[in-house]
């Protein structure tokens, strides 16, 4: 064990490892108050450098940190952090990671189920199969990339369920309602107008800024989205690689969005041209609905009012994909109660099939 005393008193740790290029380094880390606890820094870094799995459960959650926070957005991995920090390392964090066995997993199930809240509330269904999945996550990578044995979550299978959400969403005549309400704040009245008549997300409209808009051709180019992180404004790439696209603006809101940017002082062609964030949206929601007095619906419930619109107005849903940046078959079943029945239709063209195969005969 190369652990040293100080000259201040504190302990020290100088250890030799191989890097992931087979180059032979050198790592000092100081500041230690024990001699035990520096040999015990010392011991767990080995570990994590030559994929020693009886390493603890805690140590082996700063690898797959190091391995998968580079490749997710800031916010997704901020959600992933929460759960693992405060649903998942309580319980398994001191646990060397392979001892940890199915009735281990269990029992956090167990206690995951059993919990309430300040108002006697447990976990949603929904949220106890996220925390599921992202401690079988975690044993998944080791098992993938560090020869961890097996995935004793895998095993024990999930808990909770996918709740499906009621799917809510505005007529035209409720959104008018609604819109005729948000005329006295320009950038709310045009904010909201985009959202329902393009069906954007509400990340990629306080994104957008004026060299996003093609009032020649009349479109509109989805390339990135909104996010307050840490206090500060983050633009990132848009939701996935689907929602990098162009929509087609009708005239009417053309005209729109052309008279608002004139309204906007010596803004430039990368300047946001909507400078607030989403609570800011979500108050001014409750300001229009409290008004109008249409039913209260959740800023991503326009997505929802604009692609049942254009399913009203009978277009595919391999149309209506392309438009919002969804895959049509998610089209498809997320709103297939929408879609008008073709079983008449069929009945009746099966019909005809039999007919016309008695006639052959």
């Amino acid at each position: 064990m190369a652990v040293y005393k100080d000259t201040n008193g504190t302990w020290y740790v100088m250890t030799r490892y191989v890097n992931w290029k087979g180059e032979r380094k050198q790592k000092c880390k100081r500041g230690f108050s024990t001699k035990k606890e520096a040999q015990g820094w010392e011991r767990t870094f080995q570990q994590q450098n030559t994929d020693d799995m009886d390493m603890t459960f805690e140590a082996f959650t700063e690898l797959y940190e190091r391995d998968k926070k580079p490749r997710l957005k800031e916010n997704t991995w901020l959600t992933k952090e929460h759960i693992i920090k405060t649903k998942i390392l309580p319980y398994f964090g001191s646990r060397r990671i392979s001892d940890i066995t199915t009735k281990d997993v269990i029992a956090w199930q167990n206690e995951m189920l059993a919990y309430r809240d300040e108002k006697k509330n447990p976990f949603s269904q929904t949220y106890l199969k996220t925390l599921h999945n992202q401690l079988s996550a975690i044993f998944n990578h080791a098992v993938r990339f560090y020869n961890l044995k097996s995935n004793p979550a895998a095993k024990v299978g999930n808990m909770g369920s996918e709740e499906s959400r009621e799917m809510k969403f505005w007529t035209k005549e409720e959104y008018k309602l609604f819109a005729d309400e948000m005329m006295d704040k320009p950038a709310s009245y045009y904010a909201f107008e985009l959202l329902y008549w393009c069906g954007i997300r509400e990340g990629e409209l306080l994104a957008l800024t004026p060299a996003d808009f093609d009032f020649e051709n009349e479109s509109l180019r989805i390339n990135k989205s909104y996010q307050r992180l840490h206090g500060e404004d983050i633009i990132t790439t848009p939701k996935t690689k689907k929602s990098n696209r162009t929509i087609k603006m009708p005239k009417f809101l053309c005209d729109e969005i052309r008279d608002y940017l004139g309204m906007l002082y010596e803004i430039k062609k990368k300047d946001r041209i909507f400078e607030f964030t989403k609570r800011y949206l979500h108050h001014e929601m409750d300001r229009g609905t409290k008004a109008s007095g249409v039913k209260r619906i959740r800023i991503h419930d326009l997505r929802h009012s604009h692609i049942s619109l254009l399913i009203d107005m009978g277009f595919s849903a391999v149309a209506i994909a392309d438009r919002v940046g969804h895959e049509s078959i998610e089209i498809t079943y997320r709103y297939a109660h929408l879609f008008p029945s073709k079983q008449n239709e069929m009945a009746d063209k099966l019909e005809n099939e039999r007919f016309d195969l008695q006639n052959v005969s």
